[in-house]
């Protein structure tokens, strides 16, 4: 039984996951130049600072969703309107559980999945010190 709990939530979580839908890097540079989206990083200040960011990027840390909405959550999502939100963060795991928990809250969201799949798909990218968090 002791077994059985941890794979029934890893279980449960995936299926919830998967109502995010998954986004291509091109796709969402496409939609948030058209005006349909704002892309979001997700990841940590030392991290935006250590590898860059997504240059159309808006910076708001997943440690600051997860303390209930503080900083500049709050305001982002009464400016975000009718926009679709495309959140990513290093691999994927992080921006598809903040845009799970954005989905349940009626946001239309999509996961990028990872920076690296950004930088990847030739992209453009910028520096990301906590003092850039709008692109």
């Amino acid at each position: 039984m002791k077994r059985l709990l941890p794979a029934l939530a890893l279980f449960a979580t995936s299926l919830f996951a998967a109502d995010v839908p998954s986004i291509s890097p091109a796709e969402a540079a496409r939609l948030v130049a058209d005006g349909k989206a704002v892309l979001v990083d997700v990841r940590e200040p030392s991290e935006w600072a250590e590898s860059g960011v997504a240059t159309p990027a808006v910076l708001l840390p997943k440690s600051e969703f997860d303390a209930g909405l503080i900083g500049e959550w709050k305001d982002f999502l009464a400016k975000a309107g009718d926009k679709q939100i495309i959140i990513y963060c290093r691999a994927g795991k992080r921006s598809g559980a903040v845009a799970a928990a954005l989905a349940e809250k009626g946001h239309r969201v999509a996961n990028a999945g990872g920076f690296k799949d950004w930088q990847a798909a030739g992209l453009p990218t910028r520096s990301g010190g906590p003092e850039q968090k709008k692109p």
